[in-house]
């Protein structure tokens, strides 16, 4: 159980890491507050509050991953391949990709909802 204990310890200091330090990790974390908070306002279904959260998550991790390979390619300074660069422009595009469908997520969702609220 000690082991567990510390096992979720380091994670929750990476993530308040993030939290600390990164710009988008930051930002994408208040997207996340308000999409989870419009979330239990709107009567959505079990489904639909499961990809929500999932979205939501899927965001986040890969941030951290973003971030965590950043930091491994930035030690490689002052002799930094070109392949760093490529490498760290590709995992932004996968957060980003990611990002983009969690929007398209959240549109097809909320969408019907906000209409509904709308039309009164």
């Amino acid at each position: 159980m000690r082991r567990l204990t510390k096992s979720f310890s380091y994670a929750l200091k990476g993530i308040l890491f993030a939290v600390r330090h990164e710009r988008n990790f930051q930002i994408e974390v208040l997207v996340g507050v308000f999409i989870i908070s419009a979330m239990l306002i709107f009567p959505l279904r079990g489904l639909e509050r499961a990809l929500i959260i999932f979205s939501v998550a899927l965001v986040l991790a890969l941030e951290l991953a973003n971030t965590a390979l950043e930091r491994v390619m930035d030690l490689l300074k002052p002799r930094v391949h070109p392949y760093v660069r490529i490498i760290k422009d590709m995992m932004a595009g996968a957060v980003l990709l990611t990002s983009l469908a969690a929007v398209a997520v959240g549109v097809a969702i909320f969408l019907p909802y906000v209409l509904a609220l709308a039309r009164f």
